[in-house]
């Protein structure tokens, strides 16, 4: 569960939004920390930087992938679902976007080794690579197993809110769809609830609890299935 660590796009007087939740974990090993340094900038979705940093630019997706339809994850975790996907989809552009240190180098580590050439990655704040997309460039976003927050006052920091959702939306095409999982019930409702009052997007007909066509499981359902928690599958189309 890492995609929710962001609050809002700006804080008090202007200030850019705040960090939440852990960049790092245990310490990286020598192999992990060189995907960082080494492979990961051969990789990387380039243009990616905050406002007013002179190496932001919107990001040339057909230099990366061509003619091929592209698709976004958004907080991969350890990358299974995304390399999953993308050995399963070659005609399929991917980008993965995590700002957690330790599974972005477990994803770098299987990706180097799976040598996939259809798979991006931007190490770092998800938002600042929504605002570079060119616009209606997305055929596909999903948001797996997100962090929760599941105290009322901390709800404002789930990714399915106005900051995260505005800019998903704008870098989605017409007909595209976004897909979430999650084994928490609260996070369904809130997420049914802010969809509800978009008119940018519409819900699909899918069963909550069946798995839509392609999965595949990631570590989190895995440990949400051990310890006895459903996991929900929604679907929104854009409009």
């Amino acid at each position: 569960m890492t995609a929710d660590r962001k609050s809002s796009p700006t804080g008090p007087a202007g200030r850019r939004r705040a960090l939440y939740g852990r960049h790092k974990g245990k310490a990286l090993r020598a192999r992990q920390q060189a995907m960082l340094d080494v492979f990961l900038p051969q990789i990387a979705v380039p243009g990616v930087a905050p406002p007013g940093d002179p190496n932001r630019a919107e990001v040339d997706l057909p230099a990366l992938f061509g003619t091929r339809p592209v698709w976004l994850e958004i907080g991969f975790g350890a990358g299974e679902h995304l390399l999953a996907q993308a050995a399963a989809r070659p005609e399929i552009g991917l980008i993965g976007a995590e700002h957690f240190l330790n599974g972005l180098a477990s994803c770098l580590s299987h990706l180097e080794r799976a040598g996939l050439g259809n798979v991006r990655i931007h190490g770092g704040d998800v938002l600042d690579l929504l605002e570079v997309l060119p616009p209606a460039s997305l055929a596909r976003v999903f948001l797996l197993y997100p962090d929760p927050w599941p105290k009322t006052r901390h709800a404002s920091r789930r990714f399915v809110n106005a900051p995260g959702m505005d800019r998903v939306a704008r870098v989605m095409a017409p007909g595209a769809r976004f897909h979430l999982a999650t084994d928490i019930p609260r996070y369904v409702a809130h997420a049914k609830a802010h969809m509800a009052g978009r008119p940018d997007f519409t819900p699909v007909d899918h069963p909550l609890q069946t798995a839509w066509a392609g999965w595949h499981p990631t570590r989190y359902e895995d440990k949400a299935l051990r310890e006895g928690r459903a996991p929900h599958y929604l679907i929104w189309e854009r409009r």
